[in-house]
């Protein structure tokens, strides 16, 4: 048998209990004012007392009686058949209420069905309607569809659904950056691999062809000289290309170590050329960072070096740290900021993925390998910019609690 909806088999619930108890109330009702009404009426002991009655004023009547006696027998006598009449009457009515009674009390179990039917389907609608949109909610997460917005959500049923609402957005919200995440470590995986093979394959023909750069050198004439210069160029190039992919297809190793971060940015920020105005600003207590210093420290080079690109020999750049939250805990915030060019609000988006680049002879891995040591030590990236005024670049890293300036 095909088994009901829930909706369905809710008004069926709470119609019978209020229905049920309604008509044995009923019955037990009808029941109890008949023979009510039939104790009350008394017609027949009425009549028993009105023959006894009768034949002792008849035999009263056979005697001698004074005059105040003999009227005071007839006022009774009066008085007995009033009442016998009476009781005959209310017995009269009292047999015929009985048909009344039984459907007025039929009606008003009707009427109170209805009402019954009526409030228990709106019960369950306030039940059912929260309920089935909510089985519905788990389907779309399930399917990794996005939940209707809360300004498209029509509020339905108690309070309490609006809470479990406002938790199933949280755990979808949490589902999908899980998604996402594991989709961007799978892809992230991937591009390390890619970048480590090539890396490999770059670097076996690199040494024999350094070796043969050197042979070419001492036996080359004059006219080869500038050729053979090109190939130690190139292949220095290559070897460049090789070690950018190298260190993109490998995650920092080794063992963490605490990480003063003003001696950081300082040191990263002595990298900026001659031309190129370059201001450190580090907020006085800053708690330490746990990590790998040489991975930091090769992601903010990059980002350093990236400004100064964008700069284009001339402008200022401002490397700065202050203490932050990130996930409700203790964190320093890295920000490098320039003046130069600026990215269109377009390309922004794609600064971080790898072998995206606008620099000629660029490996577009400068940023994605900041990205990975950041995320690496479970910290955030962001980047912001505007054309013709600059970009700034931020990291926030986890810190150390209770830990300021290197000492703890």
């Amino acid at each position: 048998m095909k088994q009901l909806r829930y909706r369905t088999r809710l008004i069926v619930i709470l119609s019978l209990f209020a229905i049920v108890p309604a008509a044995v109330l009923t019955i037990l009702w009808s029941g109890t004012a008949n023979r009510a009404i039939s104790l009350v009426s008394g017609v027949g002991a009425w009549e028993s007392v009105a023959t006894s009655g009768q034949e002792a004023i008849e035999a009263m009547r056979a005697g001698r009686l004074t005059p105040e006696q003999r009227h005071a027998l007839d006022v009774h006598e009066r008085e007995l058949g009033v009442s016998l009449e009476q009781a005959r009457r209310f017995d009269f009515i009292a047999s015929r209420s009985m048909r009344v009674v039984i459907p007025v009390g039929i009606l008003a179990l009707a009427i109170f069905g209805f009402i019954a039917a009526r409030v228990a389907g709106h019960l369950s609608r306030q039940l059912s309607r929260p309920l089935d949109e909510l089985v519905a909610w788990t389907g779309r997460i399930e399917r990794g569809e996005p939940l209707p917005p809360r300004e498209a959500t029509v509020a339905r049923g108690a309070p309490e659904f609006a809470t479990l609402r406002d938790r199933m957005r949280d755990m979808s919200d949490a589902i999908e950056a899980g998604r996402r995440k594991a989709a961007e470590t799978e892809r992230l995986k991937a591009y390390r691999e890619s970048a480590r093979r090539v890396a490999h394959e770059l670097k076996n023909p690199l040494t024999p062809i350094r070796f043969a750069i050197d042979r070419l050198r001492r036996d080359a004439t004059a006219g080869q000289r500038d050729s053979i210069e090109v190939l130690a160029i190139e292949s220095k190039r290559l070897e460049r290309i090789a070690k950018a992919f190298a260190e993109f297809g490998r995650l920092p190793e080794g063992p963490s170590a605490p990480i003063d971060v003003e001696e950081l940015i300082t040191h990263a920020a002595a990298a900026v050329p001659p031309g190129i105005a370059v201001e450190v600003n580090a907020e006085e207590n800053l708690p330490l960072v746990m990590g790998h210093h040489d991975a930091l420290a090769a992601a903010l080079s990059n980002v350093i070096l990236n400004a100064v690109d964008a700069c284009d020999g001339r402008g200022s750049i401002r490397v700065g740290a202050v203490k932050t939250l990130l996930r409700g805990n203790d964190a320093v915030q890295i920000e490098v900021a320039d003046d130069g060019e600026g990215i269109a609000e377009a390309d922004l988006g794609h600064i971080w993925d790898p072998y995206v680049t606008q620099k000629p002879g660029g490996t577009g891995l400068g940023l994605a390998i900041a990205r990975q040591a950041v995320l690496a030590h479970d910290g955030t990236v962001a980047a912001s910019s505007t054309l013709g005024e600059g970009t700034r670049i931020r990291f926030v890293l986890p810190a150390i609690s209770g830990t300021n300036n290197g000492v703890s």
